[in-house]
């Protein structure tokens, strides 16, 4: 059996397991406070931070389609301050590793955040998120250039020691380009992957069913997807990676460990099935065993091709 889940990332970064709360679906952690045990979490990534107060897209903002859900929230949130103020005390309370999200409009904006959060007790990383589909100015236009991606990256490098994730898009004709250069750039983990870009129609109104007319498309049908991206970024670049996209159990999460990743964020399932992380943590031991597996360090990376297996070193286990 295997009994401990815990592995270590870049920077003495400890989780007691490798499943997190996916930033943009777990809000500020109190919406799910009721329904889910926080401090059994490998850690929480919380909805993405601003400078200032954002007010995010006109509504419609989701759209329920087959196999998935797409979403225009636009990064609505109250801005920095307001989450250090009332947000941030609640999450320090659960015994979790708090990663922020953090976006900006422009490189100077993610790096105002970035050193106002920096020693802020409670934070533990940060996560650059360079891949949102729905703002007009920033998100994702950051991420679809290395250019830009690397300086991004390097701003926020430069304003804090803290963990840095940066959390890349699958909108792009390659994701592997846009790893190297945020990896060049100083950051410590690879998120992967951001929503992908959709549209649905509402046939009665004859019109783009989001008020902000495309969306992030998310759940079980970008699976094959994200298992793509995680699975040729993990033989071309040297620091740990985070898997998301799709994610529903288990057996999900081995894949991802399987194609490269070191850990998992799981998402828009837990708006159906809001304690569905906890579930996952309790059954994986199970399910590592079944693959014969005796410990969490063998399955990173077992899928990758022979060649590129003994540099997957990304975390230790505890």
């Amino acid at each position: 059996m295997v009994t401990d889940l815990g592995i270590e990332l870049p920077r003495g970064m400890k989780l007691s397991n490798p499943v997190i709360a996916a930033s943009g679906t777990f809000g500020f952690g109190s919406e799910y406070a009721r329904f889910v045990d926080i401090g059994a979490l490998g850690g929480v990534s919380v909805k993405g931070v601003s400078p200032k107060p954002w007010l995010g897209n006109p509504p419609p903002r989701v759209w329920e389609t087959p196999m998935g859900l797409l979403n225009s929230i636009g990064l609505q949130n109250p801005g920095v301050e307001t989450f250090i103020e009332k947000d941030l005390p609640l999450l320090r309370s659960h015994p979790t590793k708090i990663i922020v999200n953090i976006i900006g409009h422009t490189v100077e904006e993610y790096r105002q955040v970035a050193e106002r959060l920096t020693n802020q007790d409670g934070v533990h990383a940060l996560e650059v998120n360079i891949s949102c589909p729905n703002i007009k100015e920033g998100g994702m236009m950051f991420g679809q250039d290395p250019d830009q991606a690397f300086a991004v990256t390097r701003a926020v490098r430069d304003a804090t020691d803290l963990p840095l994730l940066v959390k890349l898009s699958p909108n792009v004709t390659s994701p592997v380009i846009i790893a190297q250069a945020v990896e060049a750039a100083g950051a410590d983990v690879i998120s992967a992957i951001n929503t992908v870009l959709g549209l649905a129609i509402d046939i009665g109104l004859r019109r783009p069913a989001l008020g902000g007319m495309t969306g992030g498309l998310s759940g079980p049908a970008i699976k094959p997807l994200a298992l793509r991206i995680v699975y040729e970024i993990a033989q071309q670049v040297k620091i740990p990676i985070i898997g998301m996209g799709g994610i529903q159990n288990a057996e999900d999460v081995v894949e991802f460990l399987m194609a490269g990743a070191s850990a998992v964020m799981v998402g828009t399932i837990t708006f159906q099935y809001p304690d569905r992380m906890n579930q996952i943590i309790r059954e994986l031991p199970d399910v590592l065993q079944s693959c014969g597996f005796a410990s969490l360090r063998e399955v990173v990376g077992v899928a990758l091709p022979q060649s590129q297996k003994s540099n997957v070193q990304r975390a230790g286990v505890i």
